[in-house]
């Protein structure tokens, strides 16, 4: 009877401790947690803005159209500049070679099956675009020709090899491709590593990093407007230059349309019947050490101010 008693009374005083327990643990889930400090709040919020403000930041830089490092001429800058108006239009082969610098309707490249549309497309290929870029800066028409001609044009007042990469680099400077070879394609630096380019067929123009890669030649920097001594233009289509004064010595390269040549001194030798004309004087071009028939070049039969060659 007294164990009874007592078991009765150990369970009776162990439902009294439960209950007692279970009072307070109700109270304590009754009362209101404090309310989390508006500041740690307000700041957890802060360091996401700043993540996301981070992020957009860095996804725009990444495509940002424009003078990206300091150090450039004006001339260069405003070549930029023109060149970042014409993000997102179509690159077409051959776009951009008309009679005035600016967009066109290009050509069936037979080499690529893209640009089957670019005759519907107007729009500029590489050196379509670095042509309009500077002559919107410089004015006047300074780079005509495709991108092996502007490469070696004599508006050109500094050359940087591949191995020299982008340190030397401005805004507004020309980088080619074509190490070994003709120079196949042009575009112009930005800075920061970048570069805006009419690429290829199917593509519009764009901001792109720089491919120091593959067949990189280097780079040139564009000389003020003023004209260089010794500057002249080409006229006629397809015109070929040759490694010697005549028709019969190897081709060098070809003119496609009018372009910007530097001529350091001309001679007679084999004489030229062309385009209605007779001429047996020959001018030597040393950016592409080649000789030109004075046919195709625009001005006197024998080019005033110019020297004999020895």
């Amino acid at each position: 009877m007294t164990m009874r008693r007592t078991a009765v009374a150990a369970a009776t005083a162990a439902l009294t401790l439960l209950a007692a327990w279970g009072g307070a643990h109700s109270a304590t889930a009754a009362t209101p947690a404090p309310a989390p400090a508006a500041k740690p709040a307000k700041a957890a919020k802060t360091v996401e803005t700043a993540k996301t403000e981070k992020t957009a930041k860095t996804a725009n830089a990444a495509g940002t159209c424009a003078v990206l490092a300091p150090g450039a001429s004006a001339v260069a800058e405003k070549a930029v500049a023109a060149a970042c108006e014409q993000i997102g239009v179509w690159y077409t082969w051959g776009g951009g070679h008309g009679p005035q610098p600016g967009p066109t309707y290009g050509q069936v490249d037979p080499s690529d099956p893209d640009s089957a549309h670019d005759p519907e497309r107007l729009g500029f290929d590489c050196s379509g675009l670095v042509r309009y870029a500077y002559a919107r800066a410089a004015g006047g028409d300074p780079l005509t020709g495709n991108a092996h001609h502007q490469f070696h044009s004599p508006r050109v007042q500094q050359r940087f090899t591949a191995a020299q990469a982008t340190g030397p680099l401005l805004p507004g400077d020309l980088l080619a491709w074509g190490s070994g070879g003709p120079i196949h394609h042009i575009a112009i630096y930005l800075g920061a590593g970048k570069m805006v380019e009419a690429r290829e067929s199917g593509t519009r123009i764009t901001v792109s990093d720089v491919r120091l890669d593959g067949d990189y030649a280097g780079a040139v920097r564009i000389a003020p407007p003023a004209a260089a001594p010794g500057t002249f233009s080409t006229w006629g289509t397809d015109v070929w230059t040759h490694r010697e004064p005549s028709t019969t010595s190897p081709r060098v390269h070809k003119f496609p349309g009018p372009t910007t040549v530097r001529i350091e001194c001309q001679k007679h030798a084999e004489p030229v019947t062309a385009e209605g004309y007779t001429n047996d004087a020959w001018s030597y071009l040393p950016e592409y050490g080649a000789w030109i028939t004075n046919i195709y070049i625009k001005g006197a039969a024998w080019l005033d101010g110019v020297r004999t060659c020895p």
